[in-house]
């Protein structure tokens, strides 16, 4: 259970308070699919930052699970994110390591045996469609494989929820939609997702809940969306 309970983040710049979120309250249920939607700077990183815990309300509560995020420390914070993992639009993978290497870093992060990693890591390649790329560089990869090496890697430690930060931003169509019906992939299989974009399309093709953000507040909430304002 993920809960926003009225959470506003305000920054200063030059002395000036700027207002990225206001009184914002949802709830995602596990094994939910949501959408984050509007265009830049409607608050959908700001939703995304507060929740990981790399910001800090300025009013509010956010619950993950068993944690208060507002509450915990700094040091505190590795144990939550260990429930998260994240897809980013620029990919952020590794250019010196393989696809394997890629996604058996994030078990090494946790410290994980390496017969585990010998064993999860062809399992999660297999899942994404590529394990025939096990040996490649992210250099020898289309966009679309480099997407897919990264969802494998954000799901690697088998997390509650995946947050997927405008995933297809980078990609044509056809890729776009093996993203998306990868995405359902692993909704069906028990993973929270949740997936911010102000791509109108990619919400059509999802038909899940979506959320639409203006001026960092709610307008609409609505279990199936079929079309969004902006």
């Amino acid at each position: 259970m993920i809960i926003f309970q009225g959470v506003s983040k305000a920054y200063k710049i030059n002395h000036e308070g700027i207002s990225a979120l206001q009184e914002v309250n949802f709830k995602i249920n596990p094994k939910e699919f949501v959408s984050l939607v509007g265009k830049s700077g409607a608050g959908k990183s700001t939703i995304i930052k507060l929740l990981i815990g790399e910001e800090r309300p300025t009013k509010g509560r956010i619950i993950f699970g068993s944690y208060d995020v507002t509450r915990l420390k700094a040091h505190e914070l590795y144990k939550m994110r260990r429930h998260i993992g994240t897809v980013f639009q620029d990919f952020k993978l590794l250019p010196e390591k393989t696809a394997f290497e890629n996604v058996a870093f994030a078990l090494e992060v946790a410290e994980r045996p390496q017969r585990e990693i010998d064993e999860l890591v062809p399992r999660a390649l297999e899942i994404v469609g590529l394990a025939s790329k096990a040996n490649n560089f992210p250099r020898e990869m289309s966009g679309g494989e480099k997407q897919r090496i990264a969802i494998a890697r954000a799901m690697i430690n088998n997390p509650d929820v995946i947050i997927a930060d405008e995933p297809t931003g980078n990609l044509d169509p056809i890729n776009t939609s093996e993203i998306i019906n990868l995405l359902l992939k692993i909704n069906e299989l028990g993973t929270t997702i949740i997936l911010a974009t102000h791509n109108k399309e990619v919400i059509n093709l999802i038909n899940r809940r979506v959320i639409s953000l203006e001026n960092g507040q709610i307008i609409r909430d609505e279990e199936e969306g079929k079309y969004i304002l902006f």
